[in-house]
Protein backbone atom coordinates (compact mmCIF):
# COMPACT_ATOMS: atom_id res chain seq x y z
CA UNK A 1 0.00 0.00 0.00
CA UNK A 2 1.22 3.52 -0.86
CA UNK A 3 1.99 6.02 1.74
CA UNK A 4 -0.51 8.13 -0.50
CA UNK A 5 -3.23 5.52 -0.62
CA UNK A 6 -6.35 7.14 1.07
CA UNK A 7 -8.13 5.05 3.74
CA UNK A 8 -10.85 7.72 5.25
CA UNK A 9 -12.12 10.91 3.69
CA UNK A 10 -14.80 12.75 6.32
CA UNK A 11 -16.38 16.23 3.82
CA UNK A 12 -17.41 18.75 5.66
CA UNK A 13 -18.58 22.47 5.28
CA UNK A 14 -17.74 24.76 2.62
CA UNK A 15 -16.68 21.72 0.23
CA UNK A 16 -13.59 20.75 2.62
CA UNK A 17 -12.90 17.45 2.72
CA UNK A 18 -10.52 15.98 5.49
CA UNK A 19 -8.18 12.81 3.60
CA UNK A 20 -6.71 10.04 5.76
CA UNK A 21 -3.62 8.86 4.43
CA UNK A 22 -2.16 5.16 5.01
CA UNK A 23 1.13 7.14 6.77
CA UNK A 24 -1.55 8.27 9.71
CA UNK A 25 -1.05 11.68 7.99
CA UNK A 26 -4.91 14.16 7.72
CA UNK A 27 -4.74 16.52 5.13
CA UNK A 28 -7.25 18.90 4.21
CA UNK A 29 -8.49 19.20 0.41
CA UNK A 30 -10.82 22.83 -0.55
CA UNK A 31 -12.87 21.44 -2.95
CA UNK A 32 -14.46 24.99 -3.74
CA UNK A 33 -12.84 25.90 -7.00
CA UNK A 34 -13.03 21.53 -8.23
CA UNK A 35 -16.97 22.80 -8.04
CA UNK A 36 -16.78 25.21 -10.94
CA UNK A 37 -15.22 23.14 -13.12
CA UNK A 38 -16.42 20.83 -16.20
CA UNK A 39 -17.89 17.19 -14.72
CA UNK A 40 -17.35 18.47 -11.13
CA UNK A 41 -20.02 20.96 -11.43
CA UNK A 42 -22.69 18.87 -10.40
CA UNK A 43 -21.00 18.22 -6.87
CA UNK A 44 -22.01 22.54 -6.46
CA UNK A 45 -25.48 20.56 -4.67
CA UNK A 46 -23.96 20.59 -1.31
CA UNK A 47 -26.42 17.93 0.00
CA UNK A 48 -24.61 15.70 -3.60
CA UNK A 49 -20.88 16.40 -2.75
CA UNK A 50 -21.87 15.23 0.97
CA UNK A 51 -23.75 12.00 0.35
CA UNK A 52 -21.62 10.95 -2.45
CA UNK A 53 -18.14 11.32 -1.18
CA UNK A 54 -16.16 8.69 -0.34
CA UNK A 55 -13.26 6.64 -1.23
CA UNK A 56 -12.72 4.46 -4.35
CA UNK A 57 -9.42 3.58 -6.20
CA UNK A 58 -7.56 4.05 -3.21
CA UNK A 59 -8.09 7.90 -3.72
CA UNK A 60 -11.00 10.46 -2.63
CA UNK A 61 -13.74 10.38 -5.11
CA UNK A 62 -17.51 10.79 -5.29
CA UNK A 63 -19.87 7.92 -6.13
CA UNK A 64 -22.52 9.33 -8.15
CA UNK A 65 -24.00 6.59 -9.46
CA UNK A 66 -24.41 4.66 -5.65
CA UNK A 67 -22.87 1.67 -7.44
CA UNK A 68 -19.27 1.75 -5.86
CA UNK A 69 -18.10 0.55 -9.57
CA UNK A 70 -14.24 2.45 -9.15
CA UNK A 71 -14.67 2.55 -13.37
CA UNK A 72 -18.03 5.03 -12.87
CA UNK A 73 -17.03 7.70 -10.70
CA UNK A 74 -15.37 11.00 -10.49
CA UNK A 75 -11.82 10.39 -8.37
CA UNK A 76 -8.71 12.91 -7.38
CA UNK A 77 -5.29 11.25 -7.75
CA UNK A 78 -3.87 10.23 -4.41
CA UNK A 79 -0.26 11.44 -5.08
CA UNK A 80 -1.23 14.79 -5.94
CA UNK A 81 -3.29 15.42 -3.10
CA UNK A 82 -0.76 13.74 -0.67
CA UNK A 83 2.03 16.07 -2.09
CA UNK A 84 -0.18 19.34 -2.16
CA UNK A 85 -2.74 19.38 0.48
CA UNK A 86 -1.70 20.99 4.00
CA UNK A 87 -1.38 18.92 6.80
CA UNK A 88 -4.22 19.05 9.79
CA UNK A 89 -5.42 17.83 12.72
CA UNK A 90 -7.71 15.39 12.64
CA UNK A 91 -11.18 17.01 13.33
CA UNK A 92 -12.97 13.42 14.40
CA UNK A 93 -10.37 13.72 17.42
CA UNK A 94 -11.98 15.12 20.85
CA UNK A 95 -10.06 18.53 21.96
CA UNK A 96 -7.83 17.74 25.08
Amino acid sequence: MSLASVIQVYPAADYQVYIYFADGSVRKYDAAPLVEQGVFTVLKNPEVFRLTCTVLNGTLAWDLSGRRDPYDCLDLDAENLFNTCPKVKDPLEPAA
